[in-house]
């Protein structure tokens, strides 16, 4: 049976896992080992080449995850992205990039690439037009992320990687939010695709990782960078991750069916002035994300009303953490004007559309019942202040 026909809670389950075959013991054991044979070896391994036994198989159950050929994992989701961006671009070449972007990689972009000779351009929008416009003869990369952060705009990924086969540029995708569970795009035409791991990959707030998903030879090309860059993460980190993603397919089902819930529940709330989610049918991009996601994945946000203090409103919940990251179990918030997007100016927050009343949710697996009530008390508290 080939990887593409088990069943994605399989694949989550099995496919990725280093046989004990001392102790025939049920998970994968974990090689700490950071100085390996390299005599009458087929494999000469060393933790930064990214191939100890852990790394190795970690790598195969993302790529099959994400239908791809083969994967690569880093220490964080930024190493991975500015190691993928290093390896497909060098001086006088041109980057594509969507602007409704996660910061951090914004900020890379903007601190980094005038330091190679690396030039860029953001799009205006999130349309495949808007992708065309912003093409240069010397454009070797577009890049996008769908659904965005933090605003969960979606762009026509199958329309985007057209756009790049036929200018013969690569395209790549941040696809943290969606994860595979509800959204493949290699499937979808895209070349290369990342995640944070640390997010649901690892699914607990315990793990830093990244990875990158493509075609062997698009991956042997980062690895190249990579080896010389040294993001590896330890094998400590890898087999927990490893047995994290064992139950990403079932945890992140769950968060998804939450967040629909939460968010019909959220939009006709008298003191939400606006949600953002695509699965609500209000969203204009509601039809386009139907199409091209398998569900809505668990991420939304949404803005209080003007009366209401947004860093108030987090402070008083209780059920609900206020948190930097996101994707993990329990359900968590942030304001993405003090966190996420805090290295933008205030008038790049307002160009992208991120006021101070936005509240980014992450849900989690807890029962609707018990979110909906700590988002009502955390509310009674402060409107009347």
């Amino acid at each position: 049976m080939t990887k593409k026909k088990l069943g994605t809670n399989t694949i989550c389950a099995h496919i990725g896992e280093v046989k004990d075959e001392q102790f025939k013991g049920a998970v994968s054991p974990m090689y700490l080992s950071s100085s390996y044979e390299f005599l009458d070896v087929d494999v000469k391994r060393y933790p930064r080449y990214f191939n100890t036994p852990n790394q190795e198989f970690l790598a195969k159950k993302i790529a099959a995850l994400e239908h791809a050929e083969a994967a690569i994992i880093f220490g964080s989701g930024m190493a991975a992205i500015s190691t993928m961006f290093l390896a497909f671009l060098q001086k006088g070449d041109h980057l594509v990039v969507q602007n409704t972007l996660y910061g951090g990689t914004v900020n890379f972009i903007k601190e980094e690439f005038p330091k190679y000779g690396i030039e860029y351009t953001f799009t205006d929008g999130y349309t495949v037009e808007d992708f065309e416009n912003a093409i240069k003869t010397n454009t070797k990369l577009i890049h996008l992320e769908s659904p965005s952060n933090p605003l969960l705009t979606i762009t026509d990924v199958r329309a985007v990687a057209e756009l790049g086969k036929s200018k013969h540029i690569l395209t790549s995708i941040d696809n943290t939010f969606a994860s595979p569970i509800n959204q493949k795009p290699i499937d979808l035409g895209i070349d290369l695709v990342m995640h944070s791991a640390t997010k649901y990959f690892g699914g607990h707030s315990d793990i830093c990782a990244g990875a990158v998903t493509g075609s062997q030879e698009h991956i042997d090309k980062i690895w190249n960078v990579a080896k010389n860059l040294g993001g590896s993460l330890s094998d400590m980190t890898v087999w927990m991750l490893e047995r994290s993603m064992k139950t990403l397919g079932l945890r992140v089902k769950a968060q998804t069916k939450n967040a629909l819930k939460m968010a019909k529940w959220l939009n006709k709330h008298p003191k939400i002035s606006k949600v953002f989610y695509p699965g609500l049918k209000s969203h204009p991009e509601y039809k386009l994300a139907k199409s091209q996601m398998e569900g809505f994945g668990a991420m939304l946000s949404f803005e209080l009303s003007d009366d209401l203090d947004s860093y108030q409103f987090q402070k008083k919940l209780k059920l609900i953490k206020s948190s930097m990251s996101l994707a993990g179990i329990e359900s968590t918030v942030i304001s993405p004007h003090l966190t996420s997007h805090a290295l933008l100016t205030p008038e790049e927050r307002r160009n992208v559309g991120i006021s101070d009343q936005l509240i980014r949710f992450s849900v989690g697996i807890e029962d609707v019942k018990d979110l909906k009530r700590d988002i009502n008390q955390a509310i009674k508290k402060i409107e009347n202040k």
